[in-house]
């Protein structure tokens, strides 16, 4: 491929210089860091990852590569001291290969990695972690509280992934006065059985990111219904905002990156990798049409802020 195409498509300069030489090679590179493919949000995690690393040094910043899953056999360098993998995809590969170093895989939700660590067999721990993409139960259910406090059931439709954190949110729930009306849903039954019941039973409709569930083919008409019955939903996505869900709390592919690359950080320093966790800084997104058609006045910043306040405990 020419070096203005490879240019296009976003591959490290870096990259590019030693690809034009038939192999790469980096000088015992500090990171590694693998995307599951190369788009916008890969890309700027990546960016993130190595920015927050140069912090440490310039010299750090400099000792970070990307590459994709498709460049990595590629490879012909040193082993790194560190793997962050950036989507399932990527974190898959790594795991299973295995890497010779460390791996933290980010950008991917709880449910994609605790399936690599069961198809593998490996157990997460000093030389294998995550940070997850999806939120914590309890963040999605204190933003109900906020910004619905008349709510009281929220209806959850449980996928194959979902499925694994219904203890969890029954017990999240309950501290915070809820109620949970779960519905499972198996992989060969159609959505809307469930769903009818949940519009029916619920205040709410908490969509959790399962793709059995919530994907290109049943979101919009989820979506319509859930109008339709007056049922907001809370989403894990800002494009399901855009799409027709009342709001959702969501961490960027930047907030991803720099938490990655902290972490990387504390592993360069010696730390080991620690146990898996979820995102610490995080976004409301807030759908105002449907806001004011369910006779609510809603400001995402606002619901942010008093949400970022509440889990500082000031």
């Amino acid at each position: 491929m020419p070096l203005s195409a490879l240019l296009r498509h976003g591959l490290p300069l870096l990259l590019l210089l030693t690809f034009s030489a038939g192999v790469v090679r980096a000088n015992e590179p500090a990171v590694l860091v693998v995307s599951s493919e190369r788009s916008p949000a890969y890309l700027e995690a990546a960016e993130a990852v190595a920015s927050e690393l140069g912090r440490l040094t310039t010299e750090t910043r400099r000792q970070v590569l990307q590459f994709t899953v498709a460049d990595l056999p590629a490879y012909r360098g040193a082993a790194p001291r560190l793997y962050v993998a950036l989507g399932a995809e990527a974190c898959g590969l790594l795991v299973r290969t295995p890497a010779p170093a460390p791996v933290l895989c980010a950008l991917l939700p709880r449910a994609s990695f605790e399936r690599v660590l069961r198809e593998t067999g490996r157990r997460a721990g000093a030389s294998l972690s995550a940070l997850y993409l999806n939120q914590p139960l309890g963040r999605q259910l204190d933003l109900v509280r906020l910004a619905l406090p008349q709510a009281r059931r929220v209806g959850v439709l449980w996928g194959a992934d979902s499925q694994a954190s219904e203890a969890m949110l029954e017990a999240a729930a309950q501290a915070r006065g809820l109620k949970v009306i779960g519905v499972p849903v198996k992989p060969d039954e159609p959505v809307f059985n469930g769903l009818k019941k949940i519009l029916d039973e619920s205040d709410l409709l908490l969509a959790l990111a399962d793709p059995q569930i919530y994907n290109g083919s049943s979101i919009q008409n989820i979506l319509l219904a859930s109008f339709r019955a007056q049922v907001p939903m809370l989403a894990f996505s800002p494009a399901y905002v855009r799409a027709g869900a009342l709001m959702a709390v969501y961490s960027t592919p930047v907030q991803i990156g720099q938490q990655a690359g902290l972490i990387a950080r504390g592993v360069l320093q010696g730390q080991p990798l620690g146990v898996p966790q979820y995102p610490l800084q995080f976004e409301v997104s807030v759908n105002e049409h449907v806001a004011r058609s369910l006779g609510l006045k809603l400001d995402a910043g606002n619901l942010a802020e008093r949400l970022r306040r509440q889990e500082r405990g000031s």
